[in-house]
């Protein structure tokens, strides 16, 4: 006979994985901030910068937004002679994902 299931137990389980999954990301992202200069910034010209990139809807723009980071990935990976760190690879991965820099940039 087969056992039932404990469906608490994977409901835990899950929540648990989903937890560290986004502490891993808040944390790529603030490696991210840092690894870009953007820590620099004042807090509301960043948040300003980066409600300006998600509501942008010129694919032109963001497509150059893309392309200068991934210019900017392809530089830190060289940087790192390949290895790249946990926020870089994970951006990186995102692929549509521009980083906070290109949009200060972008004028």
């Amino acid at each position: 006979m087969r056992k039932p299931r404990d469906f608490d137990s994977e409901l835990k389980a899950l929540d648990s994985k989903a937890r560290q999954l986004k502490q891993a990301k808040l944390q790529q992202l603030g490696e991210l901030v840092v690894a870009t200069g953007a820590d620099v910034l004042p807090v509301d010209q960043l948040a300003g910068a980066l409600l300006a990139i998600v509501s942008a809807s010129d694919i032109i723009i963001r497509e150059d937004w893309r392309q200068r980071g991934a210019a900017f990935f392809q530089r830190e990976r060289k940087a790192r002679g390949g290895a790249s760190s946990g926020a870089v690879s994970a951006a990186a991965a995102d692929g549509g994902t521009a980083p906070p820099r290109s949009a200060t940039g972008a004028e």
